[in-house]
């Protein structure tokens, strides 16, 4: 046949491979149509008539409705059964219209979905381009991970994690954006004049073809998510051609508007035009760093992170707690990015042996944004986090944090009290610097000496002395304090309770008529008592000084634009570590994905709380060094849930989800 003739070796041998592939998933699933169709075009084009016979009477047999024998392959069946198997396949088609659900059958068949979750799925799907898969996992319905186990054993072709791979930009360039958009696939990596190409669908035979007819090379596929795929799509082209240049004309009026401030302290910037041209060659190099800044604001970013490798520089921010790579600039551009946020920052720009730290104000429309920056040596170079800090999204309302009644109700008490030591613990990002300016704000009044001790200071509150401790010139946590108790304290913040001398002064404080509020990084309420112990404080110090122990989380919301309830159980909450309250079907919420969340079900984020107050019997417990588990199965004899129980509350509330819940707390 003339297909014969025009095809070149190496498109002759992609289409062996793929005809290879296709056999195989029909050893697996001899119904499977969409694997035999797809055979049915490799050998049109390679026109294998015998072949392509067997693969049309497999057809006709699957649209009559006989048997087949599992374990056969595509050619399996009969050549002389071509013509009338065409006619067959014809008039099922016409009588059946396409087949849909195929994936969805397979899925019920293992167990992975219910047939419920399938028929929601595929109502979900009409009027709309999406695959099932992307819509199971949208649903929560499915994990990407076990979709790809899935998809693997499926079409045995291994899978891939998209978000872990670095891709050269050559590589990229082999597929333009406007191909790889149009077929949802991704270029990997090269190695001579093989491709391997992530795929949501490995046996889209035309869109292995048009691949390697436009590449010239064999393509190996690989399965990838069909939303993962979209997602590197969108930050691998975006960063590398046309995304950015309409993303810069997007924001070019933006971020004219950005405005770098001289600060108010120390560590702030003053930046003239002289400078930025000395320290940027080219103005694009300018309007990109803008353009980061501006972009962060807008999506609600808490840190910015540039980071460089041994052939790219990408740039990641933190939404929500979860970090999401937005581009990755051209490698040259690295040294002149980096310059630009140290000399915002007024760092030196020479140093790229030591660490540095610098602080860089921003007006950006009438609002005015701080930037605590950060730079690290790294093996390929200096690695950049900038910290966010936007006073006007700062939530200040106790009642709103997310304390439950009776959490709430402990803390105020306890930060009313005239004196003793509150302590709140959690890892960095949890939200505990909020939770401290929120009980300052609480209790601050004009009758009341504030005075704050912090590393650094984020943000400025009206009525309260704050200090920026700078150890390079002796101004420690440890320093400060002492100088506090000769300033006529009432309350005193310390931001980081790091050492002993910082733990012994802050107690001694509490002891002597001071109400104090520190933090210090541990698990869980239980354990910051050991902690504080393991420092070096005598016990009847931790005592007689501790009133209460607060330990925290930040957890993702669902999305309140597209969130949706679904039916469940409050015992399927039980293995979590549930103590449930007899209340049966209950209602679930989810995000099915909209624009407001990027697709992610999930927008804005909410505190959980793990509250313990430190009663005479809790007290009797430090005194003779009892055991963590001991203190915390009576702290939670007396009213403490944990934060796992905490949270699973906001889960009944529609709040969070159960996944959610998984990932930002322990049993």
């Amino acid at each position: 046949m003339s297909a014969r003739v025009t095809l070149s070796e190496e498109e002759r041998q992609s289409l062996l491979e793929s005809a290879r592939l296709c056999e195989m998933i029909v050893e697996a699933n001899p119904s499977d149509t969409g694997a035999l169709e797809s055979l049915k075009e490799i050998y049109t084009k390679l026109g294998d008539r015998e072949r392509l016979g067997q693969v049309m009477g497999r057809l006709a047999t699957i649209a009559t409705g006989r048997p087949l024998a599992r374990g056969a392959s595509a050619s399996g069946a009969g050549s002389g059964a071509a013509p009338e198997a065409a006619t067959a396949t014809a008039s099922a088609e016409r009588r059946q219209g396409p087949l849909v659900g195929r994936l969805g059958d397979r899925l019920v068949a293992e167990g992975l979905i219910t047939a419920e979750q399938l028929e929601r799925a595929l109502s979900e799907q009409k009027g709309t381009r999406d695959k099932l898969g992307s819509i199971l996992v949208r649903m929560n319905f499915l994990s990407e991970e076990k979709l790809l186990s899935f998809l693997t054993r499926q079409y045995s072709v291994p899978s891939v994690n998209l978000s872990q791979l670095e891709i050269d930009t050559d590589v990229l360039r082999l597929v333009p954006s406007a191909l790889a958009e149009r077929l949802q696939v991704l270029p990997v990596k090269r190695e001579g004049n093989v491709l391997t190409l992530a795929m949501a669908d490995p046996t889209n035979v035309l869109a292995l073809d048009d691949v390697a007819f436009r590449t010239n090379l064999q393509i190996q596929p690989v399965v990838a998510s069909e939303l993962s795929i979209r997602q590197a799509i969108e930050r691998l082209y975006g960063s590398n051609g046309e995304a950015v240049a309409d993303m810069m004309s997007e924001l070019e009026g933006a971020e004219a508007d950005v405005e770098v401030l001289e600060g108010q302290d120390e560590f702030a910037t003053k930046t003239d035009v002289f400078e930025l041209k000395e320290s940027a060659d080219e103005a694009p190099v300018v309007r990109l760093m803008n353009m980061i800044l501006v972009d962060a604001i807008r999506r609600g970013a808490s840190d910015i992170h540039l980071e460089p490798y041994e052939k790219t520089f990408r740039v990641r921010f933190r939404i929500d707690g979860v970090l999401h790579e937005i581009m990755g600039p051209p490698k040259r551009l690295e040294a002149a990015l980096t310059s630009r946020v140290k000399i915002m920052a007024n760092l030196d720009i020479a140093e790229r042996r030591l660490p540095q730290d610098g602080r860089v104000k921003l007006r950006y429309h009438h609002r005015e944004i701080d930037f605590r920056v950060s730079t690290l040596p790294t093996i390929f170079g200096e690695k950049t986090v900038m910290r966010i800090l936007d006073k006007e999204a700062l939530q200040l309302d106790l009642t709103k944090l997310g304390f439950d009644p009776w959490s709430l109700e402990q803390f105020t008490r306890a930060i009313r009290n005239p004196y003793g030591m509150i302590m709140i613990t959690g890892p960095t990002g949890s939200g505990k610097t909020t939770t401290l300016y929120s009980a300052i704000h609480t209790i601050n009044s004009p009758d009341i000496n504030i005075m704050t001790a912090e590393d650094p200071v984020e943000y400025n509150l009206k009525g309260v002395n704050q200090l920026q401790v700078n150890d390079e010139i002796g101004r420690t946590f440890g320093s400060a304090l002492r100088s506090f108790l000769r300033q006529d304290p009432d309350v005193i913040l310390v931001g980081e309770t790091r050492d002993l001398e910082t733990a012994q002064i802050a107690i001694r404080a509490a002891l002597t008529g001071h109400l104090v509020l520190s933090t210090v990084h541990t698990n869980d309420c239980p354990s910051t008592i050991a902690r504080l112990l393991d420092m070096g404080v005598p016990p009847f110090l931790v005592s007689s000084a501790l009133v209460l122990i607060l330990a925290q989380r930040l957890a993702r919301r669902v999305c309140a634009d597209c969130k949706e309830p679904y039916e469940a159980d409050e015992e399927s909450l039980e293995p979590y570590g549930h103590v449930p309250d007899g209340l049966g079907k209950v209602h679930f919420y989810r995000g099915k994905g909209c624009q407001t969340c990027s697709f992610t079900g999930m927008k804005g984020r909410v505190a959980i709380y793990e509250v313990m107050p430190i009663s005479q019997e809790l007290r009797d417990l430090v005194l003779r060094n009892a055991p963590t588990a001991e203190i915390r199965e009576v702290a939670q004899s007396q009213g403490m849930r944990s934060l796992r129980q905490n949270a699973l509350r906001k889960v009944l509330d529609g709040v969070t989800t159960v996944e959610e819940v998984l990932r930002v707390t322990l049993g």
